[in-house]
């Protein structure tokens, strides 16, 4: 057995863990129960359904304004806030079917277009970068707002190396961070629409890609490409880490195998003393309000995606 392997064979979470996790905002509850704790589809529903009157959710839902966006009518960027925005009610899971989402939807949906520089579309059928339309049709898709010519573009996009980059077609080589958001957008569209030939096959390639690269390293000189991304941080926006990484693969059911032992143990070791997950390199995007504490406290947020991670790679 590996040196990596060895160290992964880790006890249950402490039940003092899981209280304090079911302990948080329902945002968080309700994905303990789910992923964690493996509660009745209808009691997980039950607390779900919170999500949009009390807490996070309920405080981000009374920011959007009566023009569909957040950010302040005068923010000449109020876009990229708004997408940040639709990125965190996904995953705080907020009910897309629910009275509250479908209302915020359709405001986004009959009220934003993108300006001419950035393509002029309408909002949900994205713009002109693979990152960012990646949220947009991630987004998009959960909120019954997938737009299957964003897809095609995406597709068309596709690097040789299986990722995407912002920057293409100036750079052939793949970002982290674009492919992440291009790969969640992906699979939310697959969840949404039923799976596809070109799209299941897209995201097999970009799985390679990150794979062949233990999920942090260059594939040329076998170096970390970034110290950063060995630290966790919730909302990721448009932020790779490894335990982002890591969090894709167990939602696309990803079969793990000896190439993520590495970064699987890296999360390992992050675990304090009491079983839980510190908060690390907060981003400075804007969204709103913090949710958790300041860097170096413990975060439900790293928490919850840690162990559910964990669980993942302990039943291949």
């Amino acid at each position: 057995m590996s040196t990596e392997n060895s160290e992964l064979q880790l006890s249950k979470p402490k039940q003092a863990v899981i209280d304090w996790l079911l302990g948080g905002d329902p945002a968080i509850r309700w994905q303990v129960m789910r992923d964690l704790t493996q509660e009745t589809d209808d009691n997980v529903a039950v607390e779900r359904s919170r999500i949009a009157s009390e807490g996070w959710g309920a405080r981000v839902l009374s920011l959007q304004s009566s023009k569909g966006n957040w950010g302040g009518e005068a923010d000449a960027r109020n876009w990229l806030c708004t997408s940040y925005t639709l990125l965190l009610l996904k995953d705080l899971g907020l009910d897309p079917s629910g009275e509250e989402a479908r209302k915020s939807i359709g405001l986004v949906r009959d009220n934003i277009t993108w300006p001419q520089q950035m393509g002029g579309q309408p909002y949900f059928d994205g713009e002109t970068e693979p990152c960012v339309n990646g949220w947009i049709l991630g987004a998009g898709s959960y909120f019954g707002e997938g737009s299957a010519r964003l897809v095609d573009r995406l597709l068309s996009e596709q690097l040789k190396d299986g990722g995407w980059n912002c920057n293409a077609p100036t750079s052939r080589r793949s970002s982290f961070h674009s492919t992440i958001c291009v790969l969640e957008g992906l699979l939310e569209y697959e969840k949404a629409e039923g799976e596809t030939a070109a799209v299941t096959e897209a995201r097999a390639r970009a799985h390679e890609y990150l794979l062949e690269r233990r999920m942090l390293r260059s594939l040329t000189s076998g170096e970390v490409i970034d110290n950063n991304w060995a630290r966790f941080s919730f909302p990721t926006t448009w932020h790779y880490d490894v335990l982002r990484g890591l969090d894709y693969l167990r939602s696309a059911g990803v079969e793990p195998d000896e190439r993520v032992a590495e970064p699987v143990s890296l999360v390992a070791r992050k675990q304090d003393q009491s079983g839980k997950w510190p908060l690390e390199n907060s981003h400075s995007d804007r969204v709103h309000f913090d949710m958790e504490g300041r860097d170096g406290e413990p975060s439900r947020w790293n928490t919850l995606r840690a162990l559910r991670v964990l669980d993942w790679y302990h039943r291949r």
